[in-house]
C-alpha cells in the first residue's frame, strides 16, 4: 500500500499529490512489492486512504497505465500488467553510508550459517528428517476443532495469557501425565511457538556472555546455535548408543545442560537410569538446570517408554520441552514448557515481550483434540504408520547394502543414522552432491557434530534418513538411488 504522512499529520492539508502517489506506486511495482498479474487498490478506496480526492488517484492511475505499468479496466480494480513478465524490473534503491552497525547478538547472528530447512523440495525423493507427510494430517478433525474455536464468539478481542489458553494447559497436564508420567500444575506449562521459541526463551533467561552450556555431541544443530547466540561457549559431551555419557560432566562448570535423553538426536540412543541420576546430580551440584528436549516420545517400536528426567527430580533443576511438531504439523507452530514454579513469572514475562502470546484458535483447537481423544487416536495411527515406514526403509537398505552399512537409531523416532563402512568421510560432498543430481535428497550427520571436537564421529559417511515424510513406494525408490548413486562413486 501507498504510504500515507506518519501519526498526526493531517491527510485532507497534507495530502499527496497525484505524481507523488504515482511515484510510490511505481517504485512499488518496480520492487516486486505487487507483482506481475496482482491488483492494485481500489482508487474509491486509496483516495480513502491517503485523504485525497478520488480524482488525484485517478489521475496517478492513468499515467501507470499509459507507461505500461498496470492495466485499468472498466469495473474491476487495476492490476499490474501482465506485459511486464520476462523483463527485469530495477528500481534505484536508497544508498546507506557507511558501515552497519549491528548489536553483539546480531554479529554472533550474521556469523552464524542458516539451517536450510524451509527451502522447496524439488527433488524425487527427499530422506529429509524432521517433516511430515501432508497425508498423515487429520483435516477433517483439524477443521472442525478450529470451525469450533472460531465459533466460540469472546466477550472482546483483547490480548490473552502470555502463558497460554487455561483450557489447553489443562488438557496437557492430564495428557502429559497420561502419556509420559509427567505431573505438573497446569500454571507451571508455557505455550509456545514451536520448541524452538522455548529454547530461546531458556536460553535468554539463563545463559550470559560468557557462561557455558553443556550439549550433546553430535546434537540438534539449532539448540547449540540458539545458545550459542546469547555470547555462551558450548561443552560438548559425546555421545554413545546410551545417550550423553555422563561421566565426562565430572569437573564441568555451566549454567545449563540441554539434552534429549529420551531418543537422543541424531544416533537415537535412550539414556538409562544410572545415567540420569549421574546428570541430575551434577546439576545439583552445579547449581545448574536442565532442559530435557521430549522431541519425539510418541514414536516407540521396539522398546518401552522411559520416564522423563522430569520425574525423577524433585528440586526443580529440570525444564521439560515438547512439541506437537513430530505428531501433527510443524506448521502449526505449537509447542509447551513445563517450568519450576519459582520461573513461571520470569518466563510469562518473556513470552509477553515476546510476541504477547501464540494464536489462540490453534490452541484452543488442539485443546478440544486432546480433550475429545481424537489427540491420543491420531498419535497411535501415525505411530503405526510410521512403524511400517521404518520397516520399509530398514528392509530396503539391508537388501541394497547387506553388510556395506551401520544403522543406528532404529527402535524408535521418524529417523534412522546409517553408516557406510567403505566411504570415507572425504568423499560426504560428493555423495551429497551425486545423489542431489539425481533428484535423491541426502543430509550428512558432520554438521552436527561440535565444529571443534570431533569427538566419537568415525572417518566414515554418515547420513541422517528422515522417513515420515514419504511413502513406502518412495522409500523403496529412493534406497534404490542412493544404491545406484554409492555404486557410481
Amino acid at each position: 500500500m501507498v504510504q500515507s504522512p506518519g501519526p498526526g499529520a493531517s491527510t485532507r492539508s497534507h495530502g499527496m499529490g497525484a505524481r507523488q502517489i504515482y511515484e510510490a506506486l511505481r517504485e512499488q511495482i518496480l520492487r516486486g512489492v505487487y507483482g506481475t498479474g496482482s491488483q492494485l487498490p481500489s482508487s474509491r478506496g486509496l483516495a480513502e486512504e491517503l485523504g485525497v480526492s478520488r480524482t488525484t488517484v485517478t489521475v496517478a492511475y492513468e499515467q501507470l497505465a499509459a507507461e505500461g505499468f498496470i492495466d485499468i479496466r472498466q469495473g474491476a480494480r487495476p492490476r499490474v500488467a501482465s506485459s511486464l513478465l520476462g523483463h527485469e524490473l530495477t528500481a534505484n534503491p536508497p544508498k546507506r553510508f557507511g558501515p552497519v552497525h549491528l548489536s553483539s547478538y546480531g554479529e554472533r547472528l550474521r556469523g552464524t550459517p542458516r539451517w536450510p530447512d524451509y527451502l522447496p523440495n524439488t527433488l524425487k525423493v527427499d530422506f529429509r528428517y524432521g517433516v511430515l507427510a501432508p497425508s498423515d494430517f487429520p483435516a477433517s478433525v483439524w477443521k472442525r476443532a478450529m470451525n469450533a474455536a472460531m465459533a466460540q464468539r469472546p466477550a472482546r478481542l483483547a490480548y490473552d495469557d502470555p502463558c497460554g489458553s487455561s483450557r489447553l494447559r489443562q488438557a496437557l497436564q492430564g495428557y502429559l501425565w497420561r502419556a509420559r508420567t509427567v505431573r505438573c500444575d497446569p500454571e507451571q506449562i508455557v505455550i509456545v511457538n514451536g520448541s524452538q521459541q522455548g529454547l530461546d526463551l531458556c536460553a535468554r533467561l539463563l545463559l550470559d556472555p560468557g557462561d557455558s552450556f553443556v550439549i550433546e555431541d553430535p546434537c540438534y544443530r539449532m539448540a547449540r546455535q540458539v545458545f550459542a547466540s546469547t555470547g555462551a561457549t558450548p561443552v560438548p559431551v559425546e555421545v554413545d548408543d546410551h545417550g550423553m555419557q555422563t561421566e565426562q560432566l565430572a569437573g564441568v562448570a555451566a549454567r545449563l545442560a540441554y539434552v534429549t535423553p529420551s531418543h537422543q538426536f541424531p544416533l537415537g540412543g535412550v539414556m538409562p537410569i544410572p545415567r540420569r541420576h549421574q546428570l541430575l546430580e551434577w546439576a545439583r551440584e552445579q547449581g545448574a538446570y536442565v532442559i530435557e528436549d521430549d522431541y519425539d516420545s510418541e514414536y516407540r517400536y521396539d522398546i518401552s517408554p522411559v520416564p522423563p528426567l522430569h520425574t525423577l527430580e524433585d528440586h526443580g533443576a529440570v525444564i521439560y520441552l515438547g512439541t506437537i511438531s513430530k505428531t501433527l504439523s510443524p506448521m502449526l507452530r505449537i509447542g509447551y514448557l513445563v517450568v519450576p514454579a519459582e520461573f513461571l513469572q520470569v518466563f510469562e514475562t518473556a513470552k509477553q515481550l515476546a510476541d504477547r502470546h501464540s494464536p489462540m484458535a490453534g490452541q484452543e483447537s488442539l485443546a478440544s483434540l486432546i480433550e475429545s481423544g481424537g489427540y491420543e487416536s491420531h498419535v497411535r495411527r501415525v505411530r503405526r504408520i510410521n512403524g511400517e515406514r521404518r520397516e520399509a526403509l530398514l528392509t530396503a537398505l539391508k537388501r541394497s547394502f547387506q553388510g556395506r552399512i551401520a544403522v543406528q537409531g532404529a527402535e524408535a523416532g521418524l529417523h534412522v543414522v546409517i553408516w557406510f563402512n567403505d566411504l570415507p568421510r572425504s568423499r560426504e560432498t560428493a555423495l551429497v552432491e551425486a545423489a542431489q543430481y539425481a533428484g535423491l535428497g541426502l543430509h550428512p550427520i558432520s554438521p552436527l557434530y561440535h565444529r571443534q571436537s570431533g569427538a566419537g564421529e568415525a572417518d566414515r559417511v554418515g547420513l541422517v534418513m528422515g522417513y515420515s515424510a514419504l511413502s513406502i513406494r518412495q522409500i523403496e525408490k529412493g534406497v534404490e538411488m542412493l544404491r545406484d548413486v554409492v555404486a557410481r562413486l
